[in-house]
């Protein structure tokens, strides 16, 4: 499969995508573990459908040191034993931001709180920014149908 659009050789959008990126460069740079990031990517690309992201993340969140039992798992991870409660408030938190529209009142106050037990609101905004830029970058490459499989660990930090 062919990428509809290659980011970055058009001009136009390889100027826009190059601060796009350096905002996903800071992101990454927050006060969460590497690992939490990815598996909430990871997570979020698996909702929305995005090959190429599900496999970059997949990918970084190994190299981050996670399991492949963990990995595997993170589509259910509402059935798994193997999260940590602030992974779940995580992971919930990351759900219901990415179904907003599906979710009726978007993200309610019980979820919001269950996120909150667990993280400082410095934690808290940088886990909003990492679900909102995740959601945006996987509906860059689903429109222009980026292809997944190539990616390796790294290729883009």
């Amino acid at each position: 499969m062919d990428a509809r659009l290659d980011f970055l050789t058009d001009p136009g959008a390889g100027k826009v995508l190059r601060h796009f990126m350096a905002a996903g460069r800071a992101i990454k740079e927050a006060p969460l573990p590497a690992a939490l990031q990815e598996l909430v990517a990871l997570r979020v690309s698996q909702i929305n459908g995005c090959a190429v992201c599900v496999d970059m993340h997949t990918k970084e969140a190994a190299a981050a040191g996670e399991s492949a039992v963990r990995l595997a798992l993170v589509a259910v991870w509402r059935e798994a034993t193997v999260y940590t409660e602030a992974e779940r408030a995580a992971l919930e938190l990351a759900e219901r931001a990415t179904r907003v529209a599906d979710a009726g009142e978007g993200v309610s106050d019980e979820v919001w709180a269950r996120a909150a037990e667990h993280f400082d609101e410095d934690q808290l905004a940088a886990l909003v920014l990492a679900i909102s830029f995740m959601n945006a970058a996987n509906r860059l490459n689903i429109v222009t149908r980026q292809p997944a499989g190539d990616y390796q660990a790294g290729q883009f930090h």
